[in-house]
């Protein structure tokens, strides 16, 4: 399964607060306005459109990467960070 990564700015509070809500129904949040974790091709979809329906793209950006299973091992934190706990994922 993919490991995803989803980083937004969005200006405004209410829509940032739904992005946030969407995303923290599906992965970990791993700092303000980023979260990760794994997520098959029709969940990745159905969760960047839930997501994509609070973006207004004139003003607000949101990222999407999805990591193969080696650069996902390659993912390094430092700091306070959290180190996802998932015995699939490998976080160094």
């Amino acid at each position: 399964m993919p490991y995803v990564v989803f980083a937004y700015d969005v200006r405004d509070d209410t829509r940032r607060l739904r992005v946030a809500r969407v995303l923290k129904n599906a992965l970990e949040r791993v700092q303000k306005s980023v979260f990760e974790g794994e997520l098959d091709g029709d969940r990745l979809e159905l969760v960047q459109a839930r997501a994509l329906r609070h973006i207004r793209e004139s003003e607000d950006s949101l990222r999407v990467y999805v990591l193969c299973a080696r650069c996902a091992q390659a993912v390094r934190a430092f700091g306070v960070s959290p180190v996802l706990d998932d015995p699939d994922v490998l976080i160094v």
